[in-house]
């Protein structure tokens, strides 16, 4: 039936997808065919039911549409049902995904009893390729089985129903403690471990060959307790012994497939598809013919669904076939037994008390068994009585006496009985049911929703171990650093929540983490030394200690220094040496070193202009001092550092102040000899001219008789020019 408000057919929901009829019905939704009209293609719509949308998981149903979605659209393969797209219709979520027309492999199984070695093979060589790219986008199917193995109208597999798929890194079989799956299919691992790994889905595919090989599963059991336990306990058959003659390699590549242990299988699809690949290689024609003579497909299949496989447009369940008549029986034994039957199906529970919202297939623990050997019991124990038989008129005795004489043997047959069905079940109590495991108690004082799951943290670890002790639940702790659970307290167990269960057959034990308190850590002492490792690079010593929130404040003029080295500390929030959370907020300024400046113009300005604009800009000054025939006294006549180049605080520079033209205080010459005269001038860098009043003879020696500039002049060595002063002197002649 339709779970949504009002029956869909003719909707167009989102203004785009026109609903045109039902497909089928599952356990978590209703499929419907549609027309999506903006791309003028048929999609189908599965909107899921008003009673899960409605009901207090419904964050979690909701979770599972929408992982599906993710799952699916994470892989791109021509043999995985494509998801287009996800919303919401009248409160109801739904998923659009490809429309595929066609039937599910069930339905075929059905149909044919058995598979050829050729058949077989394609289809599993293409179920592993769909599986291959699910396994590289790290999504493991968790619910490989012939229902969810879609052959398309042109023969090929796609693979649907990723509602169970989860990451590799996230999969276990169940994260709230119901079986999963159905229980022919289940690798070990996922039933005694609670894993669920690439290499399952590769069980699971191997099983799904087995089955088509030999038209039944290799494990059958009317109680899946005992199948589960022999898929944890027993090694798959080799094929050749329910198919004999068939390859030997082909025998060999189903094995590896069934492993009992997880690393004795190929590490995922790609693995098992390349191997396939080589054996397809290896086969003669008559290798790939082989094919067991089909079994009666009428009878009961233990590992076949409720809808016996029925053709399916979509990867969902579809509406069941009508069931056969039942056997009229109207006597009130019966309808009570009938009733018993219809109502007696339990849960097999693996880890917890609470139902499973994701579940759609679980183990059930059948009450048919019971029922049919009763009746069997009782029926077989009145055919055999020799009391029980006509009178020579062909009439029975009274029904009095017959009852009498029934008694004592519906009473053997039954007390038979429950002592067979009280063997089995202690043997389930033992092994799947109470006796088997311990369930997480409620710490005192501890409110917990019931319809939510309830971790246990933060309480009191000594009044819980208390708990535990007086439960007979065998522990073991570790002990971690927490910011918000403060010392002593239960940071987190496993298992998780008030109720969860743990396997006393694997002597599983509750793993407590336990806190103590924040994380300490202690300030470098000397992280204010510059010279000193910590002091070099500060903002990893910090986090070396153990601080994790650690600030720098942003650069400005005030993080340059001219005496704290580029990257050691200006100021720290805290005093070093001191120790604290490791959470605390500590900032920190880190020196950026010298600024860096532009070197100004300071040629021809005073000295003490000069010093003024060097000192702004916290250079070193050199100064010196040097005659210049053009710079006045006292002003710059030359700098180290041209104009315009950058320096840092604390950079020299050297400096050259003008002390004005360079002058001499004139010697008397006047009476010296003038050759004398004239060499001391020009050694003192004048230009000497020697004038004559006497025209004398080559006898007598010139003396000078005066000189221009006079003697005591303070005279320029040179002009503007840099040309020497000239000096003049007049000579006059003396004899001896």
């Amino acid at each position: 039936m339709s779970e949504a408000p009002h029956a869909p057919e003719g909707q167009v929901i989102e203004g785009r997808y026109r609903v045109v009829s039902r497909i089928a019905d599952g356990g978590m939704a209703t499929v419907y065919q549609a027309v999506d009209e903006r791309l003028e293609r048929t999609v189908a719509i599965k909107i899921m039911h008003t009673q899960l949308a409605q009901g207090p998981h419904r964050d979690q149903f909701v979770e599972r549409f929408h992982r599906e979605a993710r799952s699916a659209a994470a892989i791109a393969n021509p043999h995985i049902v494509q998801v287009y797209d996800t919303g919401e219709f009248d409160g109801l979520d739904y998923l659009v995904m490809e429309y595929v027309h066609g039937v599910n492999l069930r339905y075929e199984m059905n149909q044919q009893g058995t598979f050829s070695v050729r058949e077989t093979l394609r289809i599993i060589g293409e179920t592993l390729d769909g599986l291959a790219s699910a396994h590289r986008a790290g999504v493991v199917h968790r619910d490989i089985k012939p229902e969810n193995i879609l052959l398309n109208d042109r023969g090929h597999v796609q693979i649907t129903d990723f509602g169970l798929a989860k990451t590799v890194s996230q999969a276990t079989l169940s994260s709230t403690g119901i079986l999963l799956g159905t229980a022919a299919y289940l690798a070990p691992e996922m039933i005694e471990k609670n894993q669920a790994t690439p290499q399952g889905d590769l069980y699971s595919v191997g099983i799904m060959a087995w089955e088509m090989l030999a038209g039944n599963v290799p494990f059958t059991s009317d109680n899946p307790v005992t199948l589960v336990f022999k898929h944890v306990h027993e090694d798959v058959p080799s094929i050749a012994t329910a198919c004999k003659g068939i390859n030997e390699g082909v025998a060999a590549f189903l094995a590896h497939l069934t492993a009992r242990a997880v690393e004795a299988r190929p590490a995922d699809a790609s693995v098992a598809l390349t191997e396939l690949q080589r054996l397809q290689s290896t086969l003669a024609v008559s290798d790939w013919q082989y094919r067991l003579p089909p079994v009666d497909v009428s009878a009961s299949d233990s590992a076949a669904p409720a809808n016996n496989g029925a053709p399916t447009n979509v990867g969902n369940p579809v509406p069941p076939a009508p069931p056969a008549p039942p056997t009229q029986q109207f006597d009130d034994r019966t309808r009570k037994l009938d009733r018993v039957k219809t109502n007696a199906t339990t849960v097999m529970p693996v880890q917890q008390q609470n139902i499973d919202p994701e579940a759609t297939t679980r183990f059930s623990l059948p009450a048919d068994g019971i029922v049919n050997s009763l009746d069997n019991a009782v029926d077989s124990a009145a055919s055999q009585s020799p009391i029980a038989q006509s009178d020579e008129s062909g009439n029975t005795p009274s029904s009095k006496s017959a009852k009498k004489r029934r008694t004592p043997l519906i009473v053997a047959g039954v007390v038979a009985l429950l002592l067979a069905c009280g063997a089995g079940g202690w043997a389930w109590w033992y092994y799947q049911g109470p006796g088997s495991y311990w369930t997480m108690p409620q710490p005192d004082g501890m409110t917990c929703d019931a319809s939510a799951a309830c971790p246990i943290t933060n309480v009191k670890w000594s009044d819980y171990e208390s708990l535990l002790k007086i439960s007979d639940i065998e522990y073991e702790v570790s002990e971690e650093y927490s910011d918000s659970v403060e010392e002593g307290n239960i940071i987190s167990t496993d298992p998780a929540n008030v109720g969860d269960r743990g396997s006393k057959r694997r002597s599983q034990k509750v793993k407590v983490v336990v806190s103590k308190g924040v994380r300490q850590a202690t300030v470098p002492a000397d992280i204010l030394d510059a010279t000193s490792a910590s002091g070099k690079d500060p903002i990893n010593a910090l986090k070396k200690a153990g601080f994790d929130n650690v600030e720098q404040t942003a650069a400005s003029d005030d993080t340059y220094s001219i005496d704290v080295p580029q990257g050691a500390l200006l100021s720290l929030s805290v005093d070093p040496g001191a120790t604290l959370p490791h959470n605390t907020t500590i900032t920190v300024t880190v020196s950026q070193g010298p600024k860096p400046v532009t070197m100004p113009d300071i040629v021809g300005k005073t000295k003490d202009e000069a010093q003024q604009a060097l000192d702004d800009l916290r250079l070193t000054t050199n100064w010196t001092e040097s005659f210049d025939d053009k710079i006045p006294q006292g002003q710059v006549i030359s700098a180290s550092v041209n104009n315009g180049d950058t320096l840092h605080w604390g950079d020299s520079v050297d400096v050259v102040v003008s002390k004005g033209p360079e002058t001499i205080t004139l010697p008397n010459y006047v009476g010296q000899k003038a050759s004398d005269a004239k060499a001391a001038l020009e050694k003192l860098g004048f230009t000497v001219k020697v004038s004559s009043q006497l025209t004398l003879d080559s006898n007598q020696d010139k003396k000078v008789a005066s000189q221009d500039p006079v003697g005591g002049t303070e005279v320029r060595l040179r002009d503007e020019n840099g040309i020497p002063t000239t000096i003049t002197l007049k000579m006059y002649s003396s004899l001896f």
